[in-house]
């Protein structure tokens, strides 16, 4: 292939650094680039062999020519698919009418059945998702009677009324179902509680929840909660079945305590080797708390000298944490301070070294650390401080 030298003079044949310069030629006011690019489009008339201008273009885009780019962006707005701004126009309006087209009963009625079918395919966040919508569409039915201007005389349909609320409740137990299965078990009883406050003898609402709390190892509530149940169905086979859980659990949980108690008696701040030796340091027993799954750890001696990784590298993986949150590299860890907050501790800080800052509080002689799953600790610190922050407002 032969590479040719451009000449001297093809710069001044093709200056494409400058305008083209005509006779008579006038400074063109500054215009957007969409609509230079469309100007420059439009005023170009490319020929055939013949000499001949090609055909003109349709009526739909002849238009386009005499319009502004900004035009041109302002039509397109009001087509759905090239939409910027959410403004009212027919067009939105029908996208609306084919996604939701029935009354609120019968969208949230689909939306159940959709999840319905979900559950039984045991695809848990899909089936969650479309209750949730189910109830998201009843409720934005709530807020719009109530917005309503009490003035208007609006007939509102009894039948129609009940027939939502039935739906709801049903909504609620069953995306607490889901919650269930996917161990959100705070989301489930909240999801429980909400139907029981629609209907206090759903006794599906008492079986789930008593199965939450029961995972959550809150015994006690777990217990009333499956009593309620049954005082309502005695002869429920599920409930039945959770109530032999919560007495054999109950059992499990009260010989831990028992043993926890038995190692805290003689446990007490120490220093060792031996106390009379100037060489010696403390040792402080501690308590490592799980909260999120209530169940905690004991540690008789844990040395000034060490740092809290020694410590979690034994005792992590837990036997009980059968998803595999915590590793010792997979947790974070916090103390309380004096003031009701929280400080976090690194697993490579002394203990000696947390403990001097003077923030932190020793109560009856025992180190308390929380242990947290990394992804779960932004959201336990928020209902940690919420907590706080209630407790503070009670007392006041």
């Amino acid at each position: 292939m032969k590479i040719e030298e451009l000449p001297e003079s093809f710069q001044d044949s093709v200056d494409i650094s400058s305008p083209l310069q005509t006779q008579n030629a006038t400074p063109s006011p500054e215009t957007d680039l969409l609509t230079a690019a469309l100007n420059a489009h439009a005023s170009s008339t490319p020929t055939t062999n013949d000499g001949t201008t090609t055909p003109a273009l349709p009526p739909a885009l002849a238009d386009i020519r005499q319009k502004t780019g900004a035009e041109i962006l302002a039509d397109l707005n009001t087509v759905p698919l090239f939409m910027t701004d959410l403004e009212e126009n027919d067009g939105i309006e029908a996208l609306k009418a084919l996604a939701y087209e029935g009354t609120p009963a019968e969208v949230a009625q689909g939306f159940k059945e959709r999840g319905n079918e979900s559950f039984v395919e045991k695809s848990w966040r899909d089936a969650k998702e479309f209750y949730e919508r189910g109830i998201n569409v009843l409720l934005v039915e709530v807020r719009k009677r109530q917005a309503a201007d009490k003035e208007e005389e609006e007939v509102v349909d009894e039948e129609e009324v009940k027939k939502e609320i039935k739906i709801l409740e049903a909504c609620l137990v069953n995306r607490a179902a889901c919650h269930l299965e996917l161990k959100n078990y705070r989301s489930c009883t909240l999801d429980c509680g909400s139907a029981l406050r629609i209907n206090p003898r759903n006794v599906k609402a008492f079986y789930r929840c008593s199965k939450a709390l029961l995972a959550l190892d809150r015994i006690v509530e777990a217990d009333d909660a499956c009593a309620r149940g049954l005082a309502i169905d005695p002869d429920n086979k599920a409930l039945q079945g959770v109530a032999k859980e919560i007495i054999k659990r109950n059992e499990i949980v009260a010989a831990r305590k028992k043993k926890d108690l038995e190692q805290m008696e003689d446990a007490a701040i120490s220093l060792v080797p031996e106390p009379t030796d100037p060489t010696s340091t403390l040792s402080f027993p501690t308590v490592l708390l799980y909260p999120l799954h209530l169940e905690s750890d004991f540690i008789k001696a844990f040395n000034e000298t060490e740092p809290l990784g020694h410590h979690l590298s034994y005792i992590l993986p837990l036997p009980w944490d059968k998803s595999g949150e915590y590793t010792p590299m997979g947790v974070e860890c916090y103390m309380e301070t004096i003031t009701g907050g929280l400080i976090k501790v690194g697993r490579k800080v002394p203990l000696l070294k947390v403990l001097s800052e003077g923030k932190v509080e020793i109560v009856d002689e025992v180190v308390k650390i929380f242990v947290v799953p990394k992804p779960k600790a932004d959201g336990w610190i928020r209902e940690f401080k919420m907590k706080k922050a209630a407790e503070k407002t009670s007392s006041g």
